[in-house]
């Protein structure tokens, strides 16, 4: 396929583009760095935090299972909110969240 001479092939690409600036988040009471666009959930996996919850029988920890939404493994609570999937809910700045 030929690109069109009015849009070069590297037209789609984001050529010079500067993210927005990174951001804290506190995650039961202690600060993480969260980047913009990211989810809750993508902000714990990226700072270490694998599993934030257990199951009720047996404790079996539980974080990111599915990341789609589907399952309900990630819950967290944002800003008193509670219930939410970790997975569908993107990060703000100076959002509180509890995984307790």
């Amino acid at each position: 396929m030929n690109p069109s001479p009015e849009r070069p092939p590297h037209a789609g690409h984001l050529v010079g583009a500067r993210p927005e600036p990174g951001f804290d988040i506190s995650v039961d009471g202690r600060p993480v760095s969260a980047v913009p666009g990211q989810t809750i959930g993508a902000v714990l996996y990226s700072n270490g935090i694998k599993s934030w919850r257990t199951t009720r029988m047996g404790g079996r920890p539980r974080g990111l299972f599915c990341g789609i939404g589907v399952c309900f493994d990630c819950l967290v609570t944002v800003n008193g909110e509670a219930s939410l999937r970790a997975c569908q809910t993107e990060a703000r700045p100076g959002d509180k969240v509890t995984t307790a």
